[in-house]
């Protein structure tokens, strides 16, 4: 789900406009795991631009509002939304925490960073979702902590059928600020990219692994 179709337009034009999100059929990149893609997005590069970080942090807090509700408290995911949180957090004048992936191996020991109560309302701020695996990690630590996860917002999503059922599964609702198919609408107004292209990066989106195979 997104926010609305003129503001998640918007919020896609930005992330192209500033490089947020490449876009390459024919000199794909190499993720992480292996995976062969036509697109890279890093949308940390927002926070580098005033103009789209105020829009996207305004656009976060009105998504959260309409689906969720004020919370008591906003949760980023680290490593990507802890800074988008922070901000969100600042935005609705509420208290933010921060889950890391794992539990730390010293200290406290903590996997949750900030203060919160058992019981309180969270929203979890996320920058973007593949499969949706360690958001939902970030879910079950609070939740294990009793918190009250009422669901999560990204900045962008590839909208993967992998990550829908991942969340179905979890029972945690999640909304986007834009995704995929959008931002390809987007593209291809802007002259950004070719009909060619486009048929290639919708192939991606079907079978990521099994793409120029």
């Amino acid at each position: 789900m997104i926010l609305n179709e003129d503001k998640a337009l918007k919020v896609a034009e930005f992330l192209l406009q500033i490089k947020a999100i490449k876009l390459n059929p024919k000199k794909p990149f190499t993720w992480a795991s292996g995976i062969k893609s036509p697109i890279y997005c890093d949308n940390r590069i927002t926070l580098s631009y005033p103009q789209v970080r105020t829009f996207i942090r305004q656009a976060y807090a009105e998504s959260i509002i309409e689906h969720y509700g004020k919370p008591d408290v906003i949760a980023g995911v680290a490593t990507g939304g802890i800074a988008q949180g922070a901000l969100v957090a600042q935005e609705l004048g509420i208290p933010f925490i921060y889950v890391r992936s794992e539990v730390k191996s010293h200290g406290m020991g903590n996997q949750i960073e900030g203060y919160y109560e058992a019981g309180q309302k969270v929203v979890v701020i996320e920058d973007l979702l593949s499969t949706g695996g360690s958001s939902l990690k970030a879910v079950e630590a609070l939740r294990d902590a009793k918190l009250d996860v009422k669901g999560l917002v990204a900045i962008f999503t590839y909208g993967f059928d992998v990550a829908h059922e991942n969340f179905a599964n979890a029972e945690c609702p999640y909304v986007t600020l834009t995704d995929y198919d959008i931002m390809l609408d987007k593209a291809l107004s802007s002259n950004l990219i070719s009909e060619d292209d486009l048929s290639s990066l919708k192939e991606w989106k079907k079978a990521p692994k099994d793409w120029r195979k």
